[in-house]
């Protein structure tokens, strides 16, 4: 644990505690991995070759990392129970091993050793949902230097098939797996950063898709997030445009269609977003981590999917990932920011 700052007025974010990871923290999630109800932060530790585990001490303070080794240079990481076991696991995309790293929740919130999959080339990004409706969770990778994403099937007992591989824009640096057009498949987002576009994919009912669908976005977008931000049960593609210091929310015309962006200025080079409710007023807020700029900038929904001016919070140094989480069981949610140049992962309570 490295600082400590007191709490600020109600709803407000505040820097409360860092804690040290391994060198370069480039993701975050924010997951219960000891099934003691307390969520846990868990890194992708790309300079280190390593994913370290963060356990929730009880009171949304955390212990020491432990960490486990992963192919190199891992650069996302998720943390879905692949096995079917009711222990959440691990999954990484290793951007210099061109794998992905599954490493099983032994049940106590320790992982084993971690079994590799190939998939393209620099993997970006993974997100892990099952894309066929057998209740097996399956990953999907966003592949950077291949312009592709790769599905992996999930066999049955948390290992995977082969790679299928589907064209997306110019380097895709994020992906999200979620149904936008109703059908009950999930389809696949990504933020294409070489093209200023998202790509998406539907689903076509097995767990396999179609030829992408491009929109515009703000140059340069190195994340996606898609949540209904408008409340009319169609989900909405948000991306933090690291080039043009924005976020751009297009809309869900119903048919898995996206109207034209709406952009939304951000602090200095967002390369991280989520969009969570973050002041308990039933509508799903927009939250950036800033890299260049040191912050997380909040953009508060007004109640028909248009956003206020963000109010930006302090961080560590470099913030290359964000988490939205309650991590101190008060019922509102916290931010978790992966500060890649600090070494440290950064808890923001809101109080």
């Amino acid at each position: 644990m490295l600082g400590y700052v007191e709490y600020l007025s109600n709803n407000t974010f505040v820097t409360a505690l860092t804690y040290a990871t391994s060198n370069g923290p480039n993701s975050v999630a924010v997951v219960d991995v000891n099934n003691d109800n307390k969520p846990d932060i868990v890194t992708a530790n790309s300079d280190a070759n390593t994913v370290g585990v963060l356990l929730n001490t009880g009171t949304g303070t955390f212990s020491a990392q432990t960490t486990y080794a992963t192919g190199n240079i891992p650069i996302s990481v998720a943390v879905v129970d692949v096995n079917n076991d009711n222990n959440p696991d691990i999954v990484t995309a290793n951007y210099g091993a061109n794998n992905v790293g599954v490493l099983l929740n032994t049940g106590t919130g320790t992982f084993s050793a971690q079994t590799t999959y190939a998939i393209g080339t620099n993997p970006y990004s993974v997100a892990v949902v099952d894309v066929n409706n057998d209740n097996k969770p399956d990953i999907v990778t966003a592949n950077y230097a291949a312009n592709t994403v790769s599905v992996l099937l999930n066999t049955g007992t948390g290992t995977f098939s082969a790679q299928t591989t589907y064209t997306t824009g110019t380097n895709p640096f994020s992906v999200a797996v979620v149904d936008v057009n109703n059908d009950n498949n999930p389809d696949i987002v990504t933020a294409n950063y070489g093209a200023n576009t998202v790509s998406v994919l539907l689903n076509t009912g097995t767990g396999t898709f179609s030829a992408q669908t491009t929109y515009t976005t703000g140059s340069s977008p190195f994340s996606v997030a898609v949540v209904d931000v408008n409340n009319d049960n169609k989900p909405d593609i948000v991306t933090a445009n690291s080039g043009a210091n924005t976020v751009s929310v297009l809309f869900n015309r119903g048919n898995g269609t996206f109207s034209a962006q709406t952009t939304y200025a951000t602090g200095t080079q967002p390369r991280s977003v989520a969009v969570v409710d973050v002041n308990n007023d039933t509508k799903p807020d927009i939250v950036t981590a800033n890299s260049g700029a040191n912050t997380v900038s909040v953009l508060l929904n007004t109640g028909t999917g248009t956003f206020s001016a963000q109010t930006t919070y302090t961080t560590g140094t470099s913030p290359y990932s964000v988490a939205v989480v309650d991590v101190n069981n008060d019922y509102k949610p916290d931010t978790v920011t992966a500060n890649a140049g600090a070494s440290g992962v950064g808890v923001n309570v809101q109080c």
